[in-house]
């Protein structure tokens, strides 16, 4: 898979993944791909949320997979 590819699933998944985030007072942005790791930043509600690593990787980590298997790990950068 192309380094555009996976830009391209990884921003499918987020686009699944915002409406819920959206829905909680919150949002999420790519900051960047690198090799296997993509670094995300939680916005809004999602900031301060006591739940926010396990929408972090239940949620959001998970969905990525989903679309661009070939990602290890997503990173909230705060």
């Amino acid at each position: 898979m192309t380094a555009q590819e996976t830009l391209h699933n990884v921003e499918k998944a987020l686009d699944e993944i915002r409406p819920f985030l959206m829905s909680d007072g919150g949002n999420i942005k790519l900051l960047s791909i690198e090799e296997t790791i993509v670094k995300v930043q939680l916005e809004g509600a999602c900031t301060g949320c006591s739940v926010n690593q396990m929408t972090l990787k239940n949620g959001v980590e998970a969905t990525i997979k989903k679309y661009a298997p070939q990602i290890k790990e997503v990173i909230n950068v705060a």
